[in-house]
């Protein structure tokens, strides 16, 4: 087997992302992939003996099989540095320890991983040299432009890997085989046949210690500006070519090129809220408010809706609603596509004819097309059924995806530089709305499923 070797350089390989989910998909992927010799560079303040170091990344590696031998081989080679990686000094050691033109992941707080890159300008990198970084990418669109003029003046575009790891998810790569393999689906995708879509993250957990970053995030900014609208993308955008990454990535800038709040207003199109105290799944939470390391003057959200349009002739009219947040009495975690009515039910049928929907769930995998068909017993009656199908989950999670791109330097399932920019500028006037407190901010109880007042579509 001819081995392929690759040096990965983790900046901030101590935290909590590193330890969490970086190194865990990276044993996934060795697992995955036996040619791979990796050699792995671990860079932090804290300080590590090599036995300190070996130990914490077998820790990270358990779960995965080491059939091939490959993870033994990363084991081994692998070495933490302690560094300042926001000096040139220590970035340039750090290069030079690395066998091979590195893959240098920034597992960093956004404001440190502009100082470090700042730090590689003053530098000559070696040829080859790849960046990844994860979201936010700058935190509204003219930071977000100027993190780019960055990036673009140490390597092409073509080397900077913007992570989103929702794009590594199995089910939104499967809506590409689901789209584009099926003739039963695409003839329909479009706003002849679409009623509205809905991309829905809503999660059970709370605050859970984030304030510094949530808190001045929240949940538009978290994931409605970098994931949802992402997925947006991907669900809507035109045929690509093939899945080249310059295709898939094209197909995408166009789309959210095309993306508007819906009717152009920033308060009608988007709503918000954040949770008080309430009971969740047996556990009693304070407000968010009362949170620690909350600055309730902030007014941050922990739920958000946004209704926005793809203002092209495949979508036009369509409303595409995008909500995710906290502390929610139900995990829902879905695209639904709801279809617009039958034109003409025939005289004699009873009962409800409800429009047909398509829920694609993205946790777990699986696929769901609710129909109208005959009621059992009494073909007069029409009753409602499901068909369910199960994605097949793909061999790597969704970080061992995004790793497997950067290793490999292919970009498709990394955010282009044009596109991190356009989904701020995308919302960008909803929050200076919040901001200017023109848009009220709700609460709901945790537990709970959001505001009672919230009903339909915000501004449609």
């Amino acid at each position: 087997m001819t081995q392929r070797a690759a040096s990965l350089l983790i900046l901030g390989a101590s935290g909590d992302l590193s330890s969490r989910l970086l190194m865990p998909g990276l044993g996934e992927l060795l697992a995955a992939d036996a040619s791979l010799d990796l050699q792995l560079i671990g860079a932090g303040v804290e300080e590590y003996t090599a036995d300190e170091w070996r130990a914490r990344v077998s820790q990270a590696f358990s779960g995965a099989d080491d059939t091939g031998g490959a993870i033994a081989r990363a084991i081994e080679k692998s070495r933490y540095l302690t560094a300042d990686v926001t000096t040139s000094a220590d970035m340039q050691r750090l290069l030079d320890a690395c066998e091979h033109p590195p893959a240098i992941y920034f597992a960093l707080p956004p404001a440190i991983t502009v100082r470090s890159c700042e730090a590689l300008r003053e530098l000559d990198l070696p040829d080859g040299v790849s960046l990844a970084l994860e979201k936010p990418f700058g935190t509204d669109e003219a930071s977000a432009r100027s993190l780019n003029a960055l990036l673009r003046g140490l390597v092409p575009e073509n080397r900077v890997q913007r992570v989103d790891h929702f794009l590594g998810r199995s089910t939104v790569l499967n809506l590409l085989g689901l789209r584009f393999a099926n003739r039963i689906f695409e003839p329909l995708w479009n706003n002849r046949h679409v009623e509205s879509v809905e991309i829905v993250y809503d999660e059970q957990l709370a605050l859970e210690n984030r304030a510094r970053y949530y808190d001045r995030a929240g949940a538009l900014t978290d994931m409605i500006q970098s994931h949802l609208l992402q997925v947006l993308a991907v669900f809507a955008m035109e045929p690509p070519t093939t899945l080249d990454a310059v295709d898939v990535r094209d197909a995408k800038g166009i789309l959210l090129r095309s993306t508007r709040l819906w009717g152009g207003d920033p308060v009608a199109a988007a709503r918000r809220a954040r949770y008080t105290a309430g009971d969740l799944d047996g556990r009693s939470l304070p407000s968010y408010a009362d949170e620690e390391g909350v600055d309730p003057a902030r007014k941050t959200e922990t739920l958000a809706e946004l209704t926005v349009e793809v203002a092209n002739w495949r979508w036009a009219g369509v409303p595409f609603l995008l909500r995710s947040g906290k502390a929610l009495g139900a995990r829902r975690r879905e695209i639904l596509v709801t279809f617009k009515p039958a034109p003409h039910i025939p005289e004699g049928l009873e009962g409800t004819a409800l429009p047909d929907r398509l829920r694609i769930s993205l946790s777990p995998d699986e696929l769901a097309l609710e129909i109208n068909v005959n009621g059992p017993g009494d073909p007069d009656f029409i009753d409602r059924v499901s068909l369910d199908v199960g994605f097949q989950s793909g061999k790597l999670p969704a970080y061992g995806e995004v790793l497997q791109g950067i290793i490999k330097g292919d970009p498709t399932l990394a955010v282009r530089g044009d596109t991190a920019e356009q989904c701020w500028h995308i919302i960008e006037p909803v929050i200076a709305a919040w901001r200017a407190d023109e848009t009220p901010l709700d609460e709901y109880p945790a537990g709970s499923n959001g505001p009672t007042s919230w009903t339909g579509l915000p501004g449609v």
